[in-house]
C-alpha cells in the first residue's frame, strides 16, 4: 500500500484519518490517502492567505517562471503521473499517457504567457480633466474542486490560470481518484513558493464543506455533478463567493443523412460516449439523435465499432476501454439498465455487466458498451446523466424535430452535429442551448476556447480573467 499526504504550506502534511483507494479494473485497494476534515481546511485556508500578498505582488513575468516550471515537471513526470492517474480511476493509459499529460504541459506554458492579461487594465477619457481607469485584482485564495474523470487535466485547467491570476491555490480532488493528484502536490512542493498551492484530500461533505464555507476564500471553482454545484451554493450562501460550475450533461450528438458517415460513427461512438474511461465523461454525447433515413444504417454501424472495443487492463495500451471508476458508480450506472427496461426502451446491444465482461479482470467495476432506441426522449435515460458507456438512439425526421429533441433537456452543457450542409450547421449553433457546439467533430476542447454550460450544466469557464475581478478608479487632476 503507497501513502499519500496532503500538501498545506509547502509541507506535505498527513492526515488524522485515511481512507483507501481502489484500482477499478481489479477492485482491489492499493494505496491511502488522506481523509480530511474542517481542521485539515483551516490549515489549508491559512497557509493560502499567508503566501497570497507576496504571490499577488510579484510581477506577472515572474509569476510565468514559476509556471514554465510546472510545465517542465510535467514533462519529466509524464510517465509516472499517467501509469498513476490510470491505475487510480481506470483511463486507459493511452489516454492519459499519450494525449491528457502532454497537453497539460503545453496547458501550464499557456496560463504562463496570459500572466499578463491578468494586471492588464482600460483608460477612459471622461472629460478634460477627468480620467477613468480599471485594474484587475485576484480573489485571494481560491478553491477548485476536481472530478475523478480526469483528475490532473482537471486540476491544471483550474490551478494554472488561478495562479496565473495572482491567486493562491488549494485543490480539492475527489476522493474516488486522488492518488495522481497527491503525487503532483509531492512535486510541486519543490518548485513553488509554500502555501501558493495547497491539495487537501477528503470527503466532500467534510473538508469541502469545510473549504466552501470558509469566508477566508475568495472564488470557488467546481467540476463536478449538479447536485455538486447545489450543494455548494447552499452552503456558500452565507459568505458569497463568485462562483464557477462546470457540471454535468446530457449531451445530443445528431447525425443527417448527408452527412460523413464514417466520421460520424467514430464521432457518436469512441470519441462521445464509448470513450477509454468508459463514458464517465461530462461531455458525452449520449443521446445520439438519427435521422428515421439512416435510422438502421447507423444503428449497425454503432454497433460494429463497439464490437471492435477492448476492454481490459487501463495499463495495456491495446486496451480501448476501461472500467467504471468505483463500485459506487458501478451501482449507479447498472440501476440504469435496470431503468431502461421497466421504461420500455429498446436494448440494441450490451447490456453485459461484471465478471463476464471481462473475465481476466472479475474484481473489476466492468460495464459493456452499450445501446438502447427509443422514441421518447422523456424516459429518465434520456433526461439523467448516467456516467457511464451507455447511450440511447432517438430518431428524427426533420430538423425542427431533431432541434426540438436535443433542446429538451435540463442540461446544456455541449451538442454535436453531423452534416455537410453548411447554412443547417449555423441555424443549429445558432439555436442549441449548450455551452459548445461540435461540427463534424466532437470532444475537442482546446484551451484557448471557452468550455462552460448554460441550464443545470453550470455557468462561467475557468480562464486568467474568470480568477480577477475588476476595479473601477476615477482620477479627477
Amino acid at each position: 500500500m503507497s501513502d499519500y499526504r496532503n500538501l498545506i504550506g509547502g509541507e506535505l502534511v498527513p492526515a488524522a484519518r485515511t481512507m483507501d483507494t481502489v484500482n477499478p479494473a481489479t477492485g482491489e485497494a492499493w494505496a491511502r490517502i488522506p481523509a480530511s476534515g474542517a481542521a485539515e481546511a483551516e490549515a489549508a485556508v491559512e497557509a493560502a492567505r499567508r503566501a497570497f500578498p507576496a504571490w499577488a505582488a510579484l510581477p506577472a513575468a515572474a509569476r510565468a517562471h514559476f509556471l514554465r516550471k510546472v510545465s517542465e515537471l510535467f514533462v519529466r513526470h509524464t510517465d509516472e503521473l499517467a501509469r498513476l492517474e490510470t491505475r487510480d480511476n481506470g483511463r486507459i493509459l493511452r489516454d492519459t499517457l499519450r494525449r491528457d499529460l502532454p497537453g497539460m504541459a503545453y496547458l501550464w506554458q499557456l496560463a504562463a504567457g496570459q500572466c499578463l492579461d491578468a494586471v492588464k487594465g482600460d483608460t477612459v477619457v471622461l472629460g478634460p480633466d477627468t480620467l477613468g481607469l480599471t485594474r484587475r485584482e485576484p480573489y485571494g485564495v481560491a478553491v477548485c474542486i476536481i472530478p475523478w474523470n480526469s483528475p490532473i487535466s482537471t486540476f491544471s485547467a483550474k490551478a494554472a490560470y488561478a495562479l496565473a491570476a495572482g491567486n493562491t491555490v488549494i485543490v480539492k480532488p475527489a476522493e474516488q481518484a486522488a492518488a495522481s493528484v497527491l503525487r503532483l502536490g509531492e512535486l510541486l512542493a519543490e518548485v513553488l513558493p509554500p502555501g501558493v498551492l495547497n491539495i487537501v484530500s477528503g470527503l466532500g461533505e467534510e473538508v469541502g464543506d469545510a473549504l466552501v464555507r470558509h469566508r477566508g476564500v475568495g472564488k470557488i471553482s467546481l467540476t463536478g455533478s449538479t447536485a455538486t454545484g447545489q450543494a455548494i451554493t447552499r452552503a456558500s450562501a452565507d459568505a458569497l463567493k463568485p462562483m464557477t460550475f462546470e457540471l454535468g450533461g446530457k449531451s445530443p450528438n445528431i447525425v443527417f443523412p448527408d452527412a460523413d458517415l464514417d466520421a460520424a460513427t467514430r464521432g457518436v461512438t469512441v470519441n462521445s460516449v464509448y470513450t477509454g474511461n468508459a463514458g464517465q465523461v461530462c461531455v458525452a454525447g449520449s443521446r445520439i439523435l438519427v435521422h428515421r433515413s439512416i435510422w438502421d444504417e447507423m444503428l449497425g454501424r454503432i454497433e460494429r465499432a463497439c464490437a471492435d472495443l477492448v476492454l481490459g487492463d487501463p495499463l495495456d495500451l491495446g486496451t480501448t476501454m476501461g472500467p467504471i471508476v468505483s463500485a459506487g458508480q458501478y451501482e449507479r450506472v447498472t440501476s440504469y439498465l435496470e431503468l431502461a427496461e421497466k421504461e420500455g426502451a429498446r436494448l440494441v446491444f450490451g447490456g453485459r455487466t461484471g465478471a463476464d465482461v471481462v473475465p481476466a479482470l472479475p474484481g473489476g467495476y466492468w460495464v459493456a458498451p452499450t445501446l438502447y432506441a427509443s422514441e421518447d426522449n422523456a424516459l429518465r435515460v434520456c433526461q439523467e446523466e448516467i456516467f457511464g458507456p451507455v447511450a440511447v438512439a432517438l430518431p428524427f425526421s426533420t430538423e425542427e424535430e431533431a432541434l426540438a429533441i436535443a433542446n429538451d433537456s435540463p442540461y446544456g452543457l455541449a451538442a454535436g452535429l453531423w452534416t455537410r450542409d453548411l447554412g443547417r450547421a449555423h441555424r443549429f449553433v445558432r439555436d442549441l442551448h449548450s455551452g459548445t457546439v461540435w461540427v463534424n467533430t466532437f470532444r475537442q476542447m482546446p484551451p484557448g476556447l471557452p468550455f462552460g454550460g448554460v441550464k443545470d450544466s453550470g455557468y462561467g469557464h475557468d480562464s486568467v480573467l474568470e480568477y480577477t475581478r475588476e476595479k473601477a478608479a476615477i482620477i479627477q487632476i
